[in-house]
């Protein structure tokens, strides 16, 4: 890497992820990069009224940046909003919030995962247009996509201690330390072998998008108790912060 990141990297494609206050005038970014992967820049002087950068270092929406350093945090020389989607409001802003922990606390700095960044703008593009309920599929989507992206999550067309197959009618559960499992007839929150099937075909590497949503739109509510689970165990957390703040809102 120190080769790569001592030269200056222009046009970038890069999504904000979260910043902190560095200074009276600067921020430090985590940024989501297509060819580097997650990395922190500083952005010096941004929080000046006079900064060019201050209007269009927002989360959710594609940038190009350039930066260079070869320390753990990068200097930042330019940023470029490449226009399209205005920035989602309500549920939906907090969904994005949501992929934003899920990708801080899941990638390591300096991993670079292009297939995973071309997901995550298509999802990004989908909190644009829909809100609610319509929602959830591309949640569960990205949640499947990035741990597969990432190896943490197992083969979903046969049983992960074994490796015997799935019977289509007999229900199966995600164990966060055992894969796979058979599950008891009357656990609901379970799928069917079938549906596993189904699923494993949908996040195959040569599969669009498309079919990953209308793939997880099919089995929304067991998905998303099996997904909770998994994703809770690896992130060493019992419910994230983002997940948490919806339910709160949910409540009110």
């Amino acid at each position: 890497m120190t080769g790569v990141a001592t030269k200056r990297i222009s046009d970038e494609p890069a999504y904000v992820l979260h910043r902190y206050d560095w200074s009276e005038s600067s921020l430090i970014l985590e940024v989501f990069t297509r060819h580097h992967g997650r990395m922190a820049v500083v952005a010096k002087g941004v929080k000046r009224p006079s900064s060019s950068f201050r209007p269009i270092l927002l989360p959710l929406q594609l940038l190009h940046i350039a930066f260079g350093g070869d320390a753990e945090i990068r200097s930042l020389k330019g940023a470029e909003w490449m226009g399209g989607h205005v920035m989602p409001g309500g549920d939906a802003l907090l969904s994005g919030y949501y992929l934003n922990e899920l990708v801080m606390t899941l990638l390591a700095r300096d991993d670079p995962h292009p297939r995973l960044f071309d997901i995550y703008a298509c999802v990004v593009e989908v909190l644009a247009s829909v809100h609610g309920e319509a929602l959830q599929p591309a949640l569960r989507a990205f949640e499947l996509l990035l741990l597969r992206e990432i190896g943490l999550l197992p083969m979903l067309d046969a049983q992960t201690m074994t490796l015997m197959g799935l019977v289509e009618s007999q229900r199966y559960s995600l164990r966060p330390e055992g894969g796979l499992q058979q599950s008891g007839s009357d656990d609901r929150a379970s799928l069917t072998g079938a549906q596993w099937q189904l699923l494993q075909q949908s996040i195959a590497p040569t599969a669009p998008f498309t079919v990953t949503l209308r793939a997880c739109a099919d089995v929304l509510p067991e998905l998303k108790s099996q997904l909770r689970g998994l994703l809770n165990y690896h992130c060493g957390v019992g419910t994230l912060r983002t997940r948490q703040m919806m339910m709160d809102l949910q409540t009110l």
